[in-house]
């Protein structure tokens, strides 16, 4: 009895030394430089809102892979394929349950297109889709057709941004999302906090993270000094400035990028020669290593530069306050007026130091004579400046912002920042909108050629911005946690990809 109770033991304690480890879980907290002002799933490509619901509460069908390169990778949808006819044909994934135990089928794809599309309400991810016209089929529960005029090479990649809701979700934005993500949200006490809860029916892998507390803190040194003596386990967004620890501390190769909307509707914004006189008084390469971290990259697009057609030929405008003067004065005895005051609109806390960036430009622009005056909002009424329609009787305005583009195509930027339609652009350029067009329905070198066009063509001859800086991101994350950030990570944080220690 004794040997067979010995044998039984030794068997027991070789069979859990050989097992696996179990990966160890917990509840975690992250501080935000800005608090949501929505949780509605069809806001998520907003920052403010995607960090904290994209891919953790609202699920795509299709994701981009940025951490490991893989590219682009199924979610809800498990395939897709291009058509003769052009059209695109998405095999959707069985077993998927909504947080509020419905099921996810093709007439929900469906419906979130539509719900996007609405004019009922202004979801932010309609603008992806600006320029086509896409009608979809529900073939059965788990096929779904779109078919897009022009066609869409990049269709399957565009929809990484449309989040799925259930058919039943109304018209009008919604407080409290409802996805098929392996979160659900459980509290949001606006002024406070937010926090996400684990979902035990999941269909996808069960994350470590099983409960996330959101808390916001406008100022950087105060998310870092949060994360040092553990009221928090991760800031995504601290200042170059309170990164100075190797093992908490990691820089990241942003996909923002900061730059002035200038609307050309209204003089003296109207004039060439002040918009080029505009770029020309900023000198931008006294904020690098100062405001700005020294390793970002002086901005000649909208895109960073590891997007298709990034064109290494056009050239940052020059520090030239002297021929910006030139120009105002030129513009100035032709009748412009050039004395109307010219206000910078900037998101509160939209990046670290950006209270002092825009002080400084103030400062800089009214060097060569223009009169500028700063204004500082928050999220929601920065929208209202930044996005169509635009207040009618405004002044000269330029929109301080960031743009993400994490996607490695211009399509995600181009139409809504340059064309006569696009809910952000400024102007109307028949030459850009056509070019626009065709780019976005060009494959290959074509496709490339066609966006290079653009990026010359918006930056040398139309000067439809001030673009200023391709940033670079800090952030600060406890040793308890194993986690990097990506390029993604400032508008996307899923909490998936974060293991506990």
């Amino acid at each position: 009895m004794q040997m067979k109770r010995t044998l039984i033991m030794g068997a027991l304690m070789l069979g859990s030394a050989l097992a696996p480890a179990f990966a160890a879980s917990g509840p975690v907290k992250i501080v935000l430089p800005e608090e949501a002002d929505l949780l509605e799933p069809c806001m998520a490509t907003r920052s403010n809102i995607g960090r904290i619901i994209m891919q953790n509460v609202s699920e795509t069908l299709t994701e981009l892979d940025v951490r490991e390169g893989k590219g682009l990778m199924p979610r809800l949808a498990e395939s897709w394929e291009q058509k003769e006819d052009g059209s695109w044909r998405f095999n959707l994934r069985t077993g998927v349950k909504f947080s509020d135990g419905t099921d996810f089928n093709a007439k929900d794809v469906k419906y979130s297109f539509d719900r996007v599309m609405s004019d009922k309400n202004a979801c932010e991810s309609r603008r992806y889709f600006g320029g086509m016209n896409i009608k979809i089929d529900v073939v059965d529960d788990t096929t779904v057709d779109f078919t897009v005029d022009p066609v869409q090479p990049i269709l399957p990649l565009l929809l990484s941004l449309l989040t799925i809701v259930p058919e039943e979700t109304p018209m009008e934005f919604v407080r409290e999302p409802v996805g098929t993500g392996p979160y659900k949200l459980t509290d949001w006490t606006p002024g406070q906090q937010i926090v996400l809860s684990a979902r035990d029916d999941y269909w996808g892998e069960k994350p470590e993270v099983t409960e996330a507390t959101y808390l916001f803190r406008a100022d950087p040194a105060v998310r870092a000094a949060m994360v040092q003596t553990g009221e928090a386990d991760l800031s995504p967004s601290i200042s170059q400035t309170e990164a100075t620890n190797p093992a908490t501390d990691f820089s990241y190769l942003d996909s923002e990028t900061v730059y002035l909307r200038i609307d050309h509707n209204i003089e003296p914004l109207n004039d060439v020669r002040i918009r080029r006189a505009l770029n020309l008084a900023i000198d931008r390469e006294a904020f690098l290593g100062t405001l700005v971290p020294d390793s970002a990259v002086l901005a000649t697009a909208i895109v960073p530069p590891p997007t298709l057609g990034w064109n290494p030929d056009v050239k940052v405008f020059p520090y030239d306050p002297e021929q910006a003067k030139k120009l105002i004065e030129e513009a100035k005895a032709d009748g412009v007026k050039v004395d109307t005051p010219i206000t910078i609109i900037a998101r509160t806390a939209n990046f670290p130091n950006v209270t002092e960036i825009m002080e400084a430009i103030q400062a800089q622009l009214q060097e060569v004579g223009l009169k500028v005056e700063l204004k500082f909002v928050e999220v929601a009424e920065h929208e209202v400046y930044y996005s169509k329609p635009f207040k009618e009787g405004r002044g000269p305005q330029l929109v301080a912002a960031m743009h993400d583009n994490s996607k490695g195509d211009p399509s995600f930027s181009m139409f809504f920042k340059y064309d006569s339609e696009g809910t952000q652009s400024g102007f109307s350029d028949p030459k850009v909108d056509d070019l626009i067009a065709r780019a976005s329905a060009a494959v290959g070198d074509e496709r490339a050629k066609l966006w290079s066009e653009v990026i010359a063509y918006v930056h040398d001859e139309v000067v439809a911005d001030v673009l200023l800086f391709h940033m670079v991101g800090f952030s600060r994350v406890s040793e308890r946690l194993d986690f990097k950030p990506t390029m993604a990570t400032n508008s996307m944080l899923q909490l998936s990809e974060i293991k506990i220690k």
